[in-house]
């Protein structure tokens, strides 16, 4: 696929005043809508605010302008709440720097080679571990300002943390969480009855206006962090060693994975809210050079978000000007408007975040998981587990893992490898003693490693070794080197035994690999035979030699009649 990013694409098309009018109005909805998400995931990251904005304008700039998607909004996102935290606590901020290069220039390669295809193979059971699973750690890490807890710091660990909360709940803030609660009951109300109106910004602006005018005893954005400075980001040029690349780079690939994971969902779901089609390649491209560029103007891991982008989707966008549009919003707000987000309370933050982690969580699909087969509810409760009790990078990898498992299992349960009875063949071998002493057995599906061993198994003859075995491979499309080495220890077993082998019905790729492999030569060009008809001719001729004590030879096959359609019973 080109990598033409869908904003030239787009202006292509022809751009009017009316779509102008369309962006502008959906641009400064979504600004104001990502303004204090921007915020809540920086600190809930353990960096600050501005960090958020930051990433918000670099970072979102560049995958509106050079994504592959018309609708994308970019920015920081929940799912690296987690991930990013730990960075910072084992590493600091600079660490986070190297990471974040690391993973943008993963991104790009994985957008310029075409990956974009492979992670929606990613199964469902695995994203919904560990995204349920990282609404939970959001929720823990957000207890202490949503509850105004006297805690000199969170522990990092999921139990401690709750361990911890628990113990300080007697230092709990009366004012704090009416604060938290007033600003979740009034994002419910204005969901449930106003849904056009942005909640996150109507909970926010209440809870602000409560604070300032009853002085409400409880911690801001500006006694906690000073404020907001109402300045750009500038270009910061990070340090980093070989070292720190082989410590990080775990960490990168989570953050690169869940990047391209994240953003191509979202693309797809505003692929069918508007009926339009992303390019997954520009897209992960777009993104990797958003991480690199939100590392050097000191902000945190973006990608693209989806409730910005259906908010978006929904207000009316036309084009990618309208993520342009949502960056200049925030521009406005962090130069002008600097001061107004001092008075912000970090307890109606944290009642956003625990908004966002429930919309996150989709409790109902996982509770729907727990009903699928067995397999899949495994890794689902695996993956999530390792998210909550071990470590994110972890629950990505062996998520992974798992599924790559749980695929090839299935795969190799969807080929077979059956006798073909030859009874059947009685007008192909009007002899009936030829049955005894002939084995015809078909191989279906992908014959690959997932397979090879069952192959080896039931090629395990329990009675007498026939004279010809016959391996017939019309239903095999494609063959692996695994499969290949089971085949031809197959072959040489029956060499030993005194059986010749005989390939049937072989579909031109496999012949070509088996002809590089050595196969063909293994069994002997003769004893390929164009359909299993022939084969059957072949092997008849076989066992008459063999009857008659001469060695087998070479011998004309008959001309090639009509394949017969042999299924297994």
């Amino acid at each position: 696929m080109d990598l033409i990013p869908a904003l030239w694409s787009s202006l292509r098309e022809g751009y009017s005043i009316n779509n102008l009018a369309r962006d502008l109005g959906s641009g400064v909805t979504v600004g104001i809508v990502a303004l204090p998400l921007a915020m809540a995931f920086a600190i809930a990251s353990g960096a600050t605010p501005e960090q958020g904005l930051f990433t918000s304008i670099v970072a979102g700039f560049i995958i509106s302008a050079f994504g592959g998607s018309r609708f994308q909004i970019g920015g920081p996102t929940g799912a690296f709440v987690v991930i990013v935290a730990s960075v910072i606590a084992r590493h600091g901020y600079e660490g986070l720097v190297v990471t974040m290069l690391l993973a943008g220039v993963l991104l790009v390669l994985m957008g310029i080679f075409n990956f974009g295809k492979f992670l929606r193979f990613i199964p469902y059971p695995v994203v919904t571990g560990f995204t349920t699973g990282i609404a939970l750690l959001i929720v823990t890490t957000q207890l202490k300002d949503f509850f105004g807890l006297g805690l000199a710091s969170v522990p990092s660990g999921f139990l401690d943390r709750i361990a911890a909360c628990a113990n300080a709940l007697p230092t709990f803030s009366g004012a704090a969480l009416g604060v938290s609660l007033g600003t979740l009951a009034i994002m419910i109300l204005v969901r449930q009855f106003v849904p056009r109106l942005p909640a996150h910004i109507v909970g926010i602006f209440f809870a602000t206006l409560a604070t300032w005018v009853l002085h409400l005893p409880i911690e801001t954005i500006g006694s906690h962090f000073g404020g907001i400075p109402a300045e750009m980001p500038h270009l910061q040029y990070p340090a980093f060693s070989l070292e720190s690349i082989r410590v990080l780079l775990p960490e990168a690939l989570t953050i690169a994975l869940l990047a391209g994971i994240e953003s191509l969902l979202s693309a797809v779901v505003a692929d069918g809210m508007t009926g339009k089609r992303h390019n997954p390649s520009m897209e992960l491209v777009a993104q990797g050079f958003a991480n690199i560029a939100s590392a050097m103007f000191g902000g945190i891991p973006a990608t693209g978000a989806i409730a910005r982008t259906a908010t978006n989707i929904r207000a009316g966008a036309y084009s990618p000007v309208s993520g342009i549009i949502h960056v200049i919003t925030l521009v406005v707000f962090l130069m002008f408007c600097s001061k107004l987000l001092y008075h912000i309370p970090l307890a109606s933050l944290a009642a956003i975040l625990t908004f966002v982690a429930w919309d996150m969580s989709e409790l109902h699909r996982f509770k729907r998981l727990l009903h699928a087969p067995k397999a899949d509810s495994l890794v689902l409760l695996i993956t999530f587990s390792l998210t909550v009790f071990v470590d994110l990078t972890v629950a990505v990898q062996v998520g992974v893992v798992l599924a790559a498992l749980l695929f090839m299992k299935r795969m190799s349960e969807v080929g077979s490898v059956c006798e073909v009875p030859m009874e059947k063949e009685t007008d192909t071998l009007p002899d009936s003693n030829y049955h005894d002493q002939i084995a015809s057995y078909e191989v279906e599906g992908p014959f690959f490693f997932g397979m090879a061993q069952r192959f080896m198994d039931i090629m395990q003859f329990t009675r007498t070794p026939p004279k010809v075995l016959i391996i017939k491979l019309s239903h095999v499309n494609h063959i692996d080197a695994t499969a290949i080495e089971a085949l031809e220890n197959v072959i040489h077993k029956a060499h030993r035994t005194g059986t010749t082998v005989v390939l049937a019905d072989i579909n031109e790729g496999v012949r070509r690999v088996l002809r590089a492999m050595g196969t063909k030569a293994l069994v002997g060009p003769e004893n390929v035979c164009a359909d299993y008809p022939s084969a059957l001719f072949r092997a008849k001729c076989l066992v008459e030699k063999l009857e008659q004590g001469e060695q087998p030879t070479a011998t004309k096959p008959r001309p090639q009649t009509p394949r017969v359609s042999l299924p297994c019973p």
